[in-house]
């Protein structure tokens, strides 16, 4: 077993970290001599979501998140949102930072960007984290595509329509998905839901966010030509336990698509954002993923 306490006091640091001339909102806590569990949020989400879990392991971790390329902090959108180029920047971000023992931990876009990263640069991580997604083009995708309730993948996928209906509005429409895709427990409060949306307002963020979805034919025919490549780090799929989905299922896809070592866990009494719903239980398992405690 492992212990965990929740780190107080000024903590963070913020810093740019340009990757080809991008630059990309870097927020970072604890000793940079200690493992590194780097986080990368989703959407409709910014670094924040990981605020409160980085809070619980900043004592025996240097804990890193930024903003996606175009997102709240990192200003400038990239011409490209297919999940392999951005995982070009984050491991842009690691070899600048000189980060070593990684350990990247995505949730829902940014876990379709930790796969892609497991897929191009394997070597460069020890371990991973994926959270509350699935991937384009690896089982069950094609089902979840069909899910009426998932119908917004499609609506943002359409050029240039999602933003010109969701301007001005962005607070009632991403409430929607903050309220509908969180469990029974705790619920993202409205100050949390307001920076997550301040991080989409700005010109061009809106576009990014949306960017994400627009590249997912891309990801599925990048995945489908890395389906072969084998991968042998430790790799952990967290879901929050009110998603309520059929977690062997997920298992098999990823086995398909050569994740070797890999497990899974349901953090209890959360949905879709357990990092913030949850974040305490959340913290725990990573911490136990990373030490090596299967307790």
């Amino acid at each position: 077993m492992v212990d965990i306490q929740e780190g107080t006091g000024p903590l963070f640091r913020h810093k740019e970290v340009k990757v080809k001339g991008i630059p990309m909102h870097v927020v970072e806590a604890g000793l940079e001599s200690n493992p590194t569990v780097f986080f990368i949020h989703g959407w409709p989400t910014c670094w924040l979501e990981f605020e409160s879990v980085m809070k619980w392991l900043v004592k025996d971790f240097h804990v890193v998140a930024i903003d996606l390329p175009g997102i709240g902090g990192s200003k400038i959108p990239l011409q490209s949102y297919s999940k392999r180029h951005i995982a070009m920047y984050v491991r842009g971000v690691m070899d600048t930072m000189a980060l070593t023992d990684v350990t990247l931990v995505g949730c829902d876009v940014g876990g379709q960007v930790t796969y892609a990263f497991l897929k191009e640069f394997p070597n460069r991580i020890a371990r991973a984290v994926i959270m509350n997604v699935v991937i384009p083009g690896i089982p069950p995708w094609d089902t979840v595509k069909r899910n009426p309730y998932i119908w917004h993948f499609a609506f943002h996928a359409i050029p240039q329509l999602p933003e010109k209906l969701v301007a001005g509005n962005e607070l009632l429409y991403f409430s929607y998905f903050y309220d509908v895709l969180a469990g029974k427990g705790k619920k993202l409060g409205e100050t949390l839901k307001k920076s997550f949306t301040e991080a989409y307002t700005r010109p061009g963020a809106l576009k990014a966010g949306f960017d994400f979805y627009r590249s997912f034919d891309q990801d599925q025919k990048d995945n489908a030509a890395t389906k072969e490549k084998s991968i042998s780090i430790p790799i952990l799929y967290l879901r929050g336990e009110n998603e309520q989905v059929d977690i062997a299922t997920y298992m098999d896809g990823f086995k398909e698509f050569g994740l070797r070592h890999i497990k899974a866990k349901l953090i209890e009494n959360c949905g879709h954002f357990s990092a913030e719903e949850n974040p305490e239980k959340v913290a725990y398992a990573l911490k136990l993923f990373i030490k090596g405690d299967q307790n």
